[in-house]
């Protein structure tokens, strides 16, 4: 049994050594970033980002494992973390990241101590990111005054970040950055001499392109614009610009990896991200600079608030029921909730781990904007009256090795949570028809970019899939994903005999990983009215050269860069990258 003591507990400075090393760490490799991205070196990017997500995982193991090796008598012993908490919280109080500190503490005592729940005096649950020291701003940016005209504005803009490479043609890119903001931006407001341009120093590198946020001050307002700049074999150049709200939300996107960005103070990044940015939440925030663990601190901050705040009960979500996952929402709140059922309905014939490994890679994956992020969390708690009966037998049918009823609190020993979409096959049913053929297009899209990116979504039955508030198609159901070049595109053997045209199942050898793309027609679009000019608009999708063609690109070693805004905006179109 610990007893209280004014001394500092030893496991708090083993806390914040595996801390420093794993924020060190994750620095050094966002560092390279600049470096590939000068380099051109595509491989060292992905590998690179691969590196950096495994990162916190691992310290956090290093650091339980000390913990278990020198400390166990007392990981079960709630006063002992209630000191623990007390002097980490005191140690780190004048670190500028201090925020991202305490999460790592949560996931270290979440490790630690078996079957642990949220426990908000022993963790740092309600803290967070509002608590930070407001820093001041002033060095975050160069500042481009209204004075110096546009053309010396972005000229200057692009002699501050020249990425220490050749510009492939510099003159045309000032040319075409003017021309974007006289005919979008200056037909509408007038500069005066409350005008000014501000572009954050720092640059978000994501796999081959690099991004300045900036925003200038007119009509009373700062607007927010994205640079996106691309190396291509002939130099760097500018891609395009980006001013519409609605194309930056999705630059940031849930279903995007991660920027590489050097952040000396997180907090001060998020502040500004969160500005500009508007339709994104804190978390999403953090999220999107790499920083996903916290991100989840704050998505369960997020949550609890919304909680608080909400009288609507725990409900089954819509939608055709999963042979794999159990699926359910808060109406009032956009996201689901999933957990992987005890057993799985024929001809599922996975295990539990192997869904786990499927989610593992999906975070670990680039998701090319087509695949939805998640977090995943144990012993997460509900209040048992908010849970609709109908969900709660459903709960007790499908996973009731992983609930448990303790008094009045539902608690879930395992889920994953996703940004909530509206199902495809539900969408297609009710949208108009201009409304269906952007979704069927956007469907065979996304489908065909993940192939791009070694991702062979297995199950592609619009039922998982859903469309966003932006009517872009995204992939949501993982359990039979798999590397694209692992899968054997065939096409279908002819019959030739009687017995074989009127066969009642297969008369040739199927192998575990053949598809035969053409039977993909009968079953991807059911709506009659859309379907022929589904079959038409994505006939390449039916074809066994063209996934092949694709598995020979990425064998080839082809690092294919998938665009978050459409290829109409870039100033290049068929530059290659």
């Amino acid at each position: 049994m610990f007893t209280a003591s004014t001394e500092k507990p030893l496991v708090v400075d083993e806390i914040i050594k595996g801390y420093i090393k794993y924020i060190n760490s994750f620095n050094e490799y966002t560092k390279r970033a600049p470096i590939y991205f000068r380099e051109r070196d595509w491989d060292g990017v992905q590998l690179n980002q691969r590196q950096r997500l495994r990162l916190y995982k691992d310290c956090v193991n290093e650091v339980v494992k000390i913990c278990k090796v020198s400390f166990g008598e007392f990981l079960n012993d709630r006063q002992y973390w209630l000191s623990v908490k007390q002097f980490f919280s005191e140690s780190i109080n004048e670190r500028n990241d201090k925020e991202l500190a305490e999460s790592f503490y949560n996931s270290v005592i979440r490790k630690s101590v078996a079957k642990l729940s949220i426990d908000e005096e022993l963790m740092f649950v309600l803290e967070g990111y509002d608590s930070c020291e407001i820093h001041p701003q002033e060095n975050l940016f160069y500042n481009y005054p209204s004075t110096w005209g546009v053309q010396r504005i972005i000229r200057k803009i692009l002699e501050d970040f020249d990425f220490n490479a050749p510009y492939y043609q510099k003159e045309k890119d000032v040319q075409f950055l003017v021309r974007s903001i006289r005919e979008v931006i200056l037909t509408r407001y007038k500069v005066d001499k409350s005008t000014t341009t501000q572009v954050l120093k720092q640059v978000f590198y994501r796999n081959k392109a690099a991004y300045l946020i900036g925003r200038t001050f007119l009509g009373g307002k700062w607007m927010p614009f994205i640079i996106p700049f691309m190396h291509g074999p002939n130099g760097i150049f500018v891609d395009t610009l980006i001013f519409d709200p609605n194309l930056m939300s999705a630059t940031f996107s849930y279903t995007r990896s991660y920027f590489m960005v050097e952040t000396e103070i997180p907090s001060q990044i998020v502040a500004f991200l969160n500005s500009v940015i508007t339709h994104k939440k804190v978390y999403e925030l953090y999220n999107a600079i790499g920083f996903n663990k916290h991100g989840k601190t704050e998505f369960y901050r997020d949550f609890l608030s919304h909680q608080s705040t909400s009288d609507d009960q725990y409900v089954l979500a819509p939608g055709i029921k999963g042979m794999v996952m159990t699926v359910f929402t808060l109406p009032s709140y956009n996201i689901v909730f999933k957990m992987i059922k005890d057993s799985f309905d024929p001809p599922k014939n996975m295990t539990r781990q192997e869904v786990k490994d499927k989610y593992r890679l999906v975070s670990l994956h680039d998701r090319v904007g087509r695949m939805a992020d998640t977090h995943e969390f144990e012993y997460f708690k509900l209040p048992l009256n908010r849970v609709h009966p109908d969900l709660l037998r459903e709960l007790k049918n499908t996973v009731n090795s992983l609930i448990e009823i303790k008094d009045d609190t539902l608690i879930l020993k395992h889920l994953y949570t996703e940004r909530r979409l509206t199902p495809l096959n539900m969408y297609l049913e009710e949208c108009s028809l201009d409304d269906a053929k952007i979704a069927v297009e956007e469907y065979g899209n996304a489908i065909l970019q993940l192939a791009k990116a070694n991702i062979f979504p297995g199950d592609m039955m619009t039922k998982n899939f859903g469309v966003t508030r932006q009517k872009r198609v995204i992939f949501y159901d993982y359990d039979e994903i798999e590397f694209l070049t692992q899968m054997n595109f065939r096409e279908k053997p002819k019959p030739k005999t009687f017995e074989e045209i009127y066969a009642a199942s297969p008369w040739y050898e199927i192998a575990k990983n053949d598809v035969f793309p053409e039977d993909f027609r009968r079953f991807m679009i059911g709506r009659a009215d859309v379907k022929a000019y589904f079959l038409e608009f994505h006939k390449d999708l039916f074809d066994p050269d063209h996934w092949r063609s694709i598995q020979k690109r990425i064998e080839n070693g082809e690092f294919m860069h998938t665009f978050p805004y459409p290829d109409y905006m870039r100033f290049r179109p068929h530059e290659p990258v």
